[in-house]
């Protein structure tokens, strides 16, 4: 009884933190006095067709464990909580569209303004009058190949002129937490950037663990570890 209580609560508050999500499924691990104690051995959960910040994920299997929770409020109808971050491991897979889909996520704008800030600092080339922060980044088209990604856009300059922009490169682990683009090339306008770096290296965080990253055509993979702040 109690498994199923806490199963519903986890899943409302898994739905709270996504915009849309089709199919979710959960399950916990652990005996009745454990889970009483707000203690939680393991938790799975696999998920399709989620939207989280504008980011659409085809599937998500993830599973945690030593996890501890609030579930004397739950009890009372209060809103599950996590009381300790949770070290979690899992598979994410992403298709062409739904990367398609996400191109105005303001997640993946930053990550690829980062990128692309990155990419500029990392060749000096962004001479006056070509600042970054003059332009509108519009990135209308992605595609995924075998080991490689393409990303194509349109940068709006603050004086109404248009310049097409594309970023095509391979994804690699350098760490579990750092992710080099190799082999990696811009492609834009000469008069606006000639870029010579042909790889980069982005740090994602001391939180993020990625085991294994693989583009196949039409499809992203990846599997790995993230801790979860309460």
């Amino acid at each position: 009884m109690i498994d199923k209580v806490l199963s519903t609560a986890i899943r409302l508050w898994l739905r709270s933190q996504v915009e849309r999500v089709e199919e979710l499924q959960v399950e916990i691990t652990g005996g009745d006095r454990q889970i009483l104690g707000g203690y939680l051995p393991r938790v799975s959960l696999v998920s399709k067709h989620a939207v989280y910040q504008g980011i659409h994920l085809r599937q998500i299997q993830l599973a945690g464990e030593n996890i501890r929770v609030n579930l004397a409020q739950v009890l009372k109808g209060k809103p599950l909580q996590l009381l300790e971050p949770v070290a979690v491991s899992g598979r994410v897979w992403l298709e062409e569209t739904d990367l398609k889909a996400s191109l105005s996520s303001p997640l993946l704008v930053s990550a690829l303004t980062d990128l692309l800030s990155n990419l500029l600092a990392a060749n000096g080339i962004e001479p006056e009058g070509h600042q970054l922060a003059d332009y509108q980044m519009h990135w209308r088209t992605i595609s995924v190949g075998n080991d490689k990604l393409t990303i194509g856009g349109t940068l709006i300059h603050s004086n109404n002129q248009e310049a097409a922009i594309a970023i095509r490169t391979g994804l690699q682990i350098a760490n579990g937490s750092t992710l080099q683009l190799f082999p990696l090339h811009l492609e834009t306008t000469p008069q606006l950037w000639s870029s010579t770096c042909n790889q980069l290296e982005m740090d994602l965080g001391s939180e993020v663990a990625i085991e294994q990253l693989s583009l196949e055509a039409g499809k992203l993979l990846c599997s790995g570890g993230l801790t979860v702040l309460p």
